[in-house]
C-alpha cells in the first residue's frame, strides 16, 4: 500500500473531488466511503444544511488525500 502523500492519495483525493466518498472506495475503505456519499448527498438536497453538506464534502477529499494505511 502506498502511504501517505504518494500519488494514490492524489488520485484518491481527486476521486472524492468528484464524487464524494469515492476517493475512500478506491482506498478499499468501504464503510468511509458509504458513510462520506450518504451524508452527503441527504445534506445536499436538504436545502437549509446544503453548506453542511459541502464540508463534509471537503473533508472527504482532505481524508482521502491524508489516508495512511496501517497494513505494512
Amino acid at each position: 500500500m502506498a502511504g501517505q502523500g504518494s500519488g494514490g492519495n492524489v488520485i484518491a483525493a481527486l476521486c472524492s473531488f468528484f464524487f464524494p466518498g469515492l476517493g475512500q472506495l478506491v482506498q478499499g475503505r468501504i464503510l468511509a466511503a458509504l458513510l462520506f456519499f450518504v451524508s452527503c448527498a441527504v445534506l445536499y438536497f436538504t436545502v437549509i444544511l446544503w453548506i453542511v453538506g459541502a464540508i463534509i464534502h471537503l473533508w472527504a477529499i482532505i481524508d482521502a488525500a491524508r489516508y495512511k494505511s496501517s497494513g505494512g
